[in-house]
């Protein structure tokens, strides 16, 4: 893996290797991965040459998030999401970031951290990362914020692409194309 410190702004790129991996790529040459163990796992493993962790959602209906150090399983950080799906991200050391999403056809993830400056952004449509500031973030975290903002693009498709399957489901039973429950139940009971 390169180090994503040789990285000067962009030309960071994400690409789906399988249907549960992913890699960040420089120039043909992998920076960074995505593993998701199972299917059904809630949890995703990221690796770049600065470190290995774990990320686990948390909260209610896991809308949160939890950053794990994958060899000591020592938390790092925790994600807060706000109803819209953006959020806080405080790691142990008391430092805080603010994740949000703009745009509905093209979105855009940005990092900004507690004054304001914007750090990267993500551009979910044309899978690219521009680290648009090196402030006072090590090479390390710089690497865990991209890996995470990518994790949080990912759980937020996921989350999508459920709500309309059950909105779809939901449509369709509600125009007589599927029996609705109470029909079923009272059925049933005859």
């Amino acid at each position: 893996m390169i180090p994503l410190s040789s990285v000067v702004s962009t030309g960071l790129t994400w690409s789906k290797v399988s249907h549960q991996n992913y890699e960040l790529k420089r120039d043909d040459e992998v920076a960074g991965t995505l593993h998701r163990p199972s299917f059904w796992s809630s949890t995703v493993l990221a690796e770049t040459q600065s470190g290995r962790w774990t990320f686990r959602r948390d909260g209610w209906l896991g809308a949160g998030a939890q950053i794990l150090d994958s060899n000591s399983q020592q938390e790092i950080a925790t994600f807060k999401s706000s109803w819209k799906g953006d959020g806080k991200l405080t790691f142990a050391d008391g430092q805080t970031f603010h994740l949000e999403c703009k745009g509905l056809w093209h979105p855009v993830w940005s990092v900004i951290t507690e004054n304001g400056e914007t750090l990267l952004l993500l551009h979910t449509r044309e899978k690219e990362v521009e680290v648009t500031a090196r402030c006072a973030v090590t090479d390390s975290r710089l690497s865990l914020l991209i890996m995470f903002t990518w994790y949080r693009v990912l759980q937020a498709e996921e989350d999508a692409e459920a709500t309309s399957v059950a909105a779809a489901y939901m449509g369709l039973e509600g125009n007589g194309a599927l029996p609705l429950l109470s029909d079923r139940r009272a059925r049933s009971e005859e």
